[in-house]
């Protein structure tokens, strides 16, 4: 057995797996990342990206790739909608998601319209991400499955089995991203409480004969349950309210997908072939906590849920964003361990409001005339300002808080992009970020900077001609805020998330 070391080993070369070993290798921690599968999923999954999870993206130095495969999946989408009869565009910017099927949360009237989802499938993010990893030089070591492992205190041993033999890898810590059924999770010990699933759901990518004539673009509830055709050729999702499937893990066949299409949408379709599917339920569970000694969950591997609302990406995403620095500066001994302890208090609640926003989902979808009236009221209050911006805000995570112990309004919120610089340098905050620093947005005149600079490993000063002065972590989470020239408390934030000062 070959024995190797390494700082840390993530388990899972998904999306969050991918994220959190480039924010690892960002804060200058070594890492292994094992996956079992021997290239890359590419069953249908998430169609989009939220605004939250875009963002920590940008901030990385991948806006451009975003904007390329935007590009293409417009067009794709354009023509769709023309073929349908509709509008011949679908831009992203007017698009903020949906509530339970109900089409009503418009982009233009949120409180930060330009706070986005991107129209970034699954599969194209995790291209964008492993290429990204790889330009770093991290290892991704694929056909590499999980065996077992130990915490023994000193720190974790691991046993995986790939092509070329078994490896035995010690590391300080094992973070666990592998996903709804997570090995990692399971052997630690984690309790994983929560509800058991409701549903039958299907998402597929197919042929289908007269698919024009037959099934309109958009999301429909039908006396037998819900689906949706489109935004993107071929692509059906369904779900029927009569308990869960009887073999989750069965392959999906062309005449399953055919019989529950023709069953729901009542259209004499035919499915011709099928180029991908997947079979999902409504269980919705939580880890009780994230951290267990040295071993660690993020995504799906902490908390499962329906996928309504696309939202169980976009938390994994950010799980890895607010877990990554944090776990870097521990084992690179520049932050103590009590550190991590933030990681669990601040994401745990997020993801807790996720699983109570998809089972409500879930309730307004059932085919009976009592969901009938609770949808009608729903929609009301959907088509106010008031209602598009609450529940806009809901499904992207824009409002989200960390309970950081400050009273100021912007403390604790994860920041958008801001235009920064002076008369002689113009830049915004992401392009200042792609390192993986935390950045002080200074409105002082320099104050906040002179105090900053004790610091300046860790911290990149920015110049700002007006508006609060901030301080912003690496997961654009704002620990310190001013809006004036006090910078009282400015070291004391700098001291909690970056340690003692350098100089």
């Amino acid at each position: 057995m070959t024995r190797e070391r390494t700082d840390v080993v993530v388990v899972g070369a998904g999306p969050t797996g991918l994220l959190l070993a480039i924010e690892l290798t960002l804060g200058g921690a070594d890492v292994v990342v094992i996956e079992r599968l021997t290239a890359p999923d590419q069953t249908i999954k998430a169609g989009a990206i939220g605004a939250l999870a875009g963002e920590a993206l940008e901030r990385r130095g991948l806006a451009e790739a975003m904007d390329a495969v935007e590009r293409t999946m417009a067009d794709s989408m354009s023509r769709l909608m023309k073929s349908a009869g509709g509008e011949s565009e679908l831009p992203f910017r007017k698009f903020g998601g949906h509530f339970s099927g109900i089409f009503l949360i418009d982009q233009t009237r949120q409180r930060e319209p330009d706070r986005r989802l991107r129209g970034v499938t699954q599969q194209a993010l995790e291209r964008m991400l492993g290429e990204r990893a790889h330009a770093l030089g991290i290892e991704i070591r694929r056909g590499c499955e999980l065996i077992d492992f130990r915490d023994d205190r000193d720190g974790v041993v691991t046993r995986a089995e790939g092509a070329s033999g078994d490896v035995e890898l010690r590391s300080t810590y094992l973070v666990g991203c592998d996903g709804g059924r997570s090995a990692v999770r399971k052997r630690a010990g984690f309790a994983f409480p929560g509800t058991e699933p409701t549903l039958t759901g299907h998402q597929a990518i197919v042929d289908l004969d007269h698919p024009d004539r037959l099934l309109p673009v958009g999301w429909r509830r039908t006396p037998v349950g819900m689906m949706a055709y489109g935004p993107i050729p071929g692509r059906v999702f369904m779900a029927e309210f009569d308990g869960p499937p009887a073999d989750r893990g069965a392959p999906v066949t062309r005449e399953e997908i055919e019989t529950t299409l023709r069953r729901i949408s009542g259209a004499d379709v035919r499915v011709t072939a099928v180029k991908t599917a997947t079979r999902f339920s409504d269980n919705a569970r939580q880890a009780d906590s994230y951290r267990r000694g040295r071993v660690l969950l993020a995504g799906d591997a902490a908390h499962v849920h329906s996928p309504f609302g696309g939202q169980g990406l976009n938390l994994g995403l950010l799980d890895a964003a607010n877990l990554g620095w944090k776990l870097a500066a521990v084992v690179c001994d520049r932050m103590p361990e009590s550190l991590l302890d933030s990681y669990t208090e601040e994401r745990h609640p997020i993801a807790a409001r996720v699983l109570a926003n998809t089972r409500a989902q879930v309730a307004l979808m059932r085919p009976d005339v009592m969901t009938d009236a609770l949808r009608e009221i729903v929609a009301d209050l959907m088509s106010l300002d008031e209602g598009t911006r609450y529940f806009g805000e809901m499904i992207s995570g824009i409002r989200i808080r960390y309970d950081l112990g400050d009273d100021h309004p912007s403390v604790g919120r994860l920041s958008g992009n801001l235009a920064l610089g002076d008369d002689d340098v113009k830049t915004t905050l992401f392009d200042q970020m792609e390192d993986g620093k935390a950045v002080l947005v200074d409105a002082t005149g320099g104050a906040a900077s002179a105090i900053a600079a004790r610091w300046d490993i860790f911290v990149r000063c920015v110049p700002r001609r007006s508006g609060p002065s901030l301080l912003i972590r690496p997961d654009a989470c704002i620990a310190w805020a001013s809006d004036d020239a006090d910078t009282t408390g400015l070291d004391a934030a700098l001291a909690r998330w970056f340690g003692p000062a350098m100089h």
